[in-house]
């Protein structure tokens, strides 16, 4: 894949490049593929462990130099079924690396149903030509209700970008 760096380092600016020169230019920071997925199907848990949303989608890179820009939309309806503290933790995942976390979301001292948003971007850079799985994660930050995510069916939306370098 043509990078920027194939252009002369005593390139001008206002010079005329050659055709060789503008295919070098075509191949660097474009956007290869872009990868997508939703969900709204509800997952429960009342437990300080992570578990799987539902939310995940899977990129395989053309080149172990591509960037892979991701926007996670998750969408956090949930319930709280107790009346002590309650929040929400959400993180996201490659493969089995947390990348970002978001701890306490929606602290509440009482059983309730919490509409909320919350969005991640992340510039990842896998270093793999293998299949990559991105997703979302939620635990109860304190375990104390049972939270459900996308409980009332409204979806969570994940989008891979993969650009090259």
């Amino acid at each position: 894949m043509a990078t920027p760096t194939n252009l002369p380092a005593t390139f001008v600016a206002g010079n005329v490049l050659t055709a060789a020169q503008l295919n070098d230019l075509r191949g660097a920071f474009r956007v290869l593929q872009v990868i997508s997925a939703t969900t709204a199907t509800a997952v429960s848990s009342s437990v300080t462990s992570y578990a799987d949303t539902g939310l995940t989608a899977t990129i395989t890179p053309q080149s172990t130099t591509s960037k892979i820009l991701v926007f996670a939309n998750h969408i956090e309806n949930y319930k709280t079924s107790a009346s002590a503290n309650n929040a929400l933790n959400i993180r996201l995942v490659r493969d089995s690396t947390t990348l970002i976390t978001t701890d306490s979301l929606g602290s509440t001292a009482s059983a309730q149903n919490l509409v909320f948003s919350t969005q991640m971007l992340w510039l990842d850079s896998p270093a793999s030509t293998s299949a990559v799985v991105y997703k979302t994660q939620f635990a109860n930050a304190t375990a104390s209700a049972s939270m459900t995510v996308q409980a009332f069916s409204v979806p969570s939306s994940i989008i891979l970008m993969e650009i090259s370098a």
